[in-house]
C-alpha cells in the first residue's frame, strides 16, 4: 500500500488510457506524457501499460507501508527518501532523508516515505511502483479522466493506493536510463483536416512566431497565446472526431493543443495536428512557457 501524505498541486492515478470507446463520447485519457510513463514501468520491470502516478509540479509525499522498488521519470523533481530507523543501509544515520535519482529504479523499505519536490522544468512526473498500482478498473482502465470523471478520483491527502502482486514479473535489469530532454521549445506538427478553413498563409503564421503557454491549460489541452489565426469560412463544423494532439482554432483565433482528456468531438476547425513524438513535449509545457510550432 501507498499512502498519499500529500499529492502536490494535482496528481491522478494513470495507465495508458481507454482507447476504443470514443464512439461511446468516452475519452482515451491515460498517462499526458506516456513515454515517461513507459519508461517508469520498464524501469522497473512492469508491463509498460502498469497504471503509476501522475504528479503535477511535484511537491507530493507518499509512504510505503511495505517495501517496494520505484522509479521515477518525467520532469525531473528533487527527490528525497525518509528511511525508518533500522533500514539504513549502514544503520548509521537511520530516519535521515538520502536522495534519490530519476530515471533510475530505488528500493523504498516498509515505513520509507518518497518525497518529491518541484521541478525546475517540465510540469508532469511520474511515479512507478513494481507491481503497479491496483486502482479500481473501469472501461478497461485505472486512469483518472479530469473532464468525464471516470476513474479514481484525484489523489488527495489520505488516500489509500493499493501496489498489484509482484509473482511473475521478469526481474529488474535496467539500472538507469538517460532522461529526455525536455523544454526544446519545438513542436512538429502536420497540416490538419480543416486547414482550408483558414486564410491562406494561416499555418505559416502559426509556425512564424512563438506562442505562451496560458494558464487555464490542464489534461484536457493547452491553451496558447500569441498570433491570432483567422478564418476564410463563418460558422461552425458539425461535431467531428477529434486526436490527441489536434490544434484546434476557437473563435478566439487562439489555438489550444488537445491532451490526454481531450472531448471525442469538437466542432471548432484543426488546422493542424502534433506528431507523435511533439505529443508528450506538449504535455511538459506549464504555464508561461514559450513555445514554437515547426512542420514536419
Amino acid at each position: 500500500m501507498i499512502e498519499v501524505i500529500a499529492p502536490g498541486p494535482y496528481a491522478t492515478v494513470q495507465d495508458l488510457g481507454r482507447p476504443g470507446y470514443a464512439h461511446l463520447g468516452v475519452p482515451r485519457s491515460g498517462a499526458a506524457d506516456e513515454p515517461s510513463l513507459r519508461l517508469a514501468n520498464r524501469l522497473v520491470g512492469n508491463p509498460e501499460a502498469a497504471a503509476g502516478i501522475e504528479l503535477t509540479l511535484g511537491g507530493a509525499r507518499l509512504r510505503f507501508t511495505a517495501g517496494a522498488w520505484v522509479a521515477v521519470t518525467g520532469a525531473a523533481c528533487p527527490l528525497d527518501l525518509l528511511r525508518p530507523r533500522g533500514t539504513a543501509p549502514d544503520d548509521a544515520t537511520p530516519g535521515v532523508m538520502a536522495p534519490q535519482g530519476v530515471c533510475a529504479p530505488f528500493w523504498v523499505p516498509a515505513g520509507g516515505e518518497l518525497r518529491a519536490g518541484t521541478p525546475e522544468t517540465g510540469l508532469r512526473t511520474y511515479v512507478a511502483v513494481r507491481g503497479g498500482l491496483d486502482a479500481p478498473v473501469t472501461m478497461g482502465s485505472r486512469s483518472t479522466d479530469s473532464r468525464s470523471g471516470l476513474g479514481p478520483p484525484p489523489l488527495r491527502a489520505g488516500t489509500v493506493l493499493p501496489v498489484g502482486p509482484t509473482d511473475g514479473l521478469p526481474p529488474i535489469t535496467v539500472d538507469a536510463a538517460p532522461s529526455p530532454e525536455l523544454g526544446a521549445g519545438v513542436l512538429r506538427l502536420l497540416p490538419g483536416p480543416r486547414d482550408d478553413w483558414f486564410v491562406p498563409g494561416a499555418l505559416t503564421t502559426l509556425c512564424a512566431e512563438p506562442y505562451e503557454v496560458g494558464q487555464d491549460s490542464n489534461r484536457v489541452g493547452v491553451r496558447m497565446r500569441g498570433a491570432r489565426l483567422e478564418r476564410a469560412r463563418d460558422g461552425e463544423l458539425p461535431s467531428e472526431g477529434m486526436v490527441a494532439g489536434a490544434v484546434q482554432v476557437p473563435p478566439s483565433g487562439q489555438p489550444i493543443v488537445f491532451l490526454a482528456d481531450h472531448p471525442p468531438t469538437g466542432g471548432y476547425p484543426v488546422i493542424a495536428v502534433l506528431t507523435s513524438a511533439s505529443l508528450a513535449e506538449a504535455a511538459q509545457l506549464r504555464p508561461g512557457d514559450r513555445i514554437r510550432f515547426r512542420r514536419g
